[in-house]
């Protein structure tokens, strides 16, 4: 019965939230004249709908289709978003222009990027200059780095994020205790992990630069999902577009534009390793700590929050988590973990 109320419960909010937003969207736009449906899904509580228009707004413009956003507080905050898209346009990069807030109730009102994000325009033939796209979008940010202005990639956060690997992947979504030994060892390389990420010099990072949040525009790329922005590592947002959650590509093309981005960066001054081969490193101890993030974060966002459509993909992120691990002596209880895992849960008819 408590769970049919709950049901039922949220329905009801989230009914008295689009009543709201209809209201508030009315108010802005001067007219209900206007259609509204979903633009895209999320694995956080914010709402996307995209808005048609019988005319332009703003008036004289020649926007007809618009994004709002609903964001519910305290789930969801609405200022990260509305400041670092300010951030990103003085940098260059092509990102949702903010046209009317309300921060109290989380509506915000965008310009629209478009339909097609990276991931369904991606392949073999356009990937080398859709991602040169976004090799200098990563650049331009990189560039606009202030001190003070977001908040650091730490030590607190870094291993606040690697723990919902044992927690929620490991244990909840596999169902597998870790012996004590094997929690020693996550510790240690834990500690290593994060000892190598935070030796890397710091920049703006986005924080999920992957294709999924990026859009085939013009200019290009358009970029969205940037509300959770830090200051960090310099190889996180390169390792992140090229070992992604739902598309993976041979280790020969990552590298060669791993390349590329390096070169980019060097001749634009930033504080990249003069060492290809430190930077390589760089890159995969920084996937590494993501790739046990999401892990993490997906078996949350299946088994806390009853959201299908993204533990399925764990399986991408083992692969990519095992020949890392195996690469590096000091990564080797971890190899030896995921092969664990792998053979008793493969025993039982589970699969990654």
């Amino acid at each position: 019965m408590s769970n049919g109320n709950n049901l039922a419960d949220d329905t009801q909010s989230a009914d008295a939230r689009a009543d709201a937003l209809s209201d508030w969207l009315a108010a802005v736009l001067g007219t209900r004249d206007y259609a509204l449906a979903p633009a895209s899904e999320d694995a956080s509580f914010r709402r996307y709908f995209r808005v048609t228009l019988a005319t332009p707004y703003p008036p004289g413009g020649d926007a007809l289709t618009l994004i709002v956003m609903d964001a519910p507080p305290p789930r969801e905050r609405c200022a990260p978003f509305v400041r670092i898209a300010a951030l990103l346009a003085d940098a260059g990069v092509h990102a949702p222009s903010v046209l009317a807030q309300d921060l109290d109730r989380g509506f915000l009102l965008l310009t629209d990027l478009g339909t097609t994000t990276y991931l369904q325009a991606l392949h073999d033939a356009n990937a080398d200059e859709l991602f040169s796209d976004a090799l200098d979008a990563i650049v331009r940010w990189q560039l606009a780095t202030c001190e003070g202005v977001l908040p650091p990639y730490d030590e607190k956060l870094l291993r606040r994020e690697l723990e919902l690997f044992p927690e929620w992947y490991v244990g909840r979504h596999l169902g597998q205790p870790i012996t004590e030994g094997e929690r020693q060892s996550l510790s240690i390389i834990f500690d290593r992990i994060i000892a190598a990420n935070l030796a890397q010099s710091t920049v703006f990072v986005h924080r999920d630069f992957m294709p999924r949040n990026l859009m085939q525009t013009i200019p290009n790329p358009g970029v969205l999902d940037f509300q959770d922005a830090v200051i960090g590592p310099i190889s996180y947002d390169v390792a992140c577009l090229f070992k992604d959650a739902f598309i993976s590509w041979p280790e020969e093309r990552v590298l060669d534009w791993t390349i590329r981005y390096w070169e980019r960066a060097r001749h634009a001054r930033l504080p990249v390793p003069t060492d290809f081969s430190e930077f390589w490193r760089d890159v995969e101890w920084m996937g590494l700590q993501r790739h046990l993030k999401v892990l993490g974060i997906f078996a949350r966002i299946r088994h806390r929050d009853g959201k299908s459509g993204y533990v399925e993909d764990t399986a991408r992120f083992i692969a990519y988590v095992r020949p890392v691990a195996q690469r590096y002596g000091g990564l080797a209880p971890l190899a030896k973990l995921i092969d664990r895992l792998e053979t008793r849960t493969s025993s039982v008819g589970y699969t990654f």
